[in-house]
């Protein structure tokens, strides 16, 4: 079997399985989505991991970043590999965690300098990571190669350490964004999440429900990219989502005017 007629079994099988799981839900045989969620701000706060990714980002905005996570008692902050060891002092005894990505953000360098960027961010102080997919892998049915990648820094991680794989939606099509779950799953992630927020494409609804249909509810989903507002952060959590990616974390859990992404 070569790799299309592989991806196109897999795409099969599991879109027969949703759509099963669809059809239960609809004549009352299983859970459908959870009951519409309404929060406060301080609810909220705490599906946010608080995000600054930006590469021209200075040591003043990442202080003023973990201050900000104290204060609003966010989940997390998350940053680039090279200032875990800053946000980690900063943030020591407070209860916001760190969390660094990896392979960030195109996914495609070597599996071998993921896992040392991984180990590296877990040794300065990080307790999760976002990890990027590799993209081109994926999308040229190379599936061997994208799992062997995950599991690599899965086998970087400690026990403790949470794993999200960034599948970069925006640049998959529906049956990619299926096999990405599956593969993410098997490969022992911990969370899926949707973007890097770097590819002109962020979280929308939709993606969100497709990707809880396929994991199903043991598994995290993360949504990033794009995240405006409170209306937006909730209906994400409403389709699915446990936790959020935001560049703009105030301005979404208080309703000001969002002012730019990580």
């Amino acid at each position: 079997m070569d790799q299309k007629e592989l991806i196109d079994k897999i795409t099969k099988e599991v879109m027969q399985r949703l759509n099963e799981k669809l059809g239960d839900a609809a004549q009352g045989n299983i859970s459908g989505p959870a009951v519409a969620k309404k929060m406060s701000q301080a609810e909220l706060a705490a599906y946010i991991d608080h995000t600054l990714l930006k590469p021209e980002a200075v040591e003043s905005q990442f202080a003023q970043l973990c201050d900000e996570a104290i204060q609003y008692k966010f989940k997390s902050v998350c940053v680039n590999s090279s200032w875990v060891p800053f946000v980690a002092k900063r943030l020591r005894g407070t209860g916001v965690i760190v969390c660094s990505v990896i392979g960030f953000p195109l996914g495609g360098m070597d599996t071998r300098s993921k896992a040392f960027e991984a180990r590296s961010a877990i040794e300065n102080g990080a307790t999760e990571l976002d990890m990027v997919i590799n993209v081109g892998a994926l999308k040229s049915g190379n599936l061997k190669l994208v799992e062997e990648d995950i599991r690599a820094i899965k086998r970087a991680c400690r026990s403790t350490t949470i794993l999200k794989v960034i599948l970069e939606t925006g640049l998959l099509s529906e049956s990619e964004k299926v096999i990405a779950c599956e593969i993410s799953k098997k490969a022992g992630a911990d969370f899926v999440k949707t973007s890097t927020g770097f590819s002109g494409s962020g979280a929308t609804v939709e993606d969100i429900a497709l990707m809880r249909r396929v994991v199903g509810p043991s598994m995290g989903v993360k949504a990033s990219g794009g995240i405006r507002n409170f209306e937006q952060a909730v209906a994400l959590i409403n389709a699915g989502a446990n936790r959020l990616g935001c560049g703009s974390s105030i301005a979404v859990i208080t309703g000001a005017e969002s002012k730019g992404n990580y």
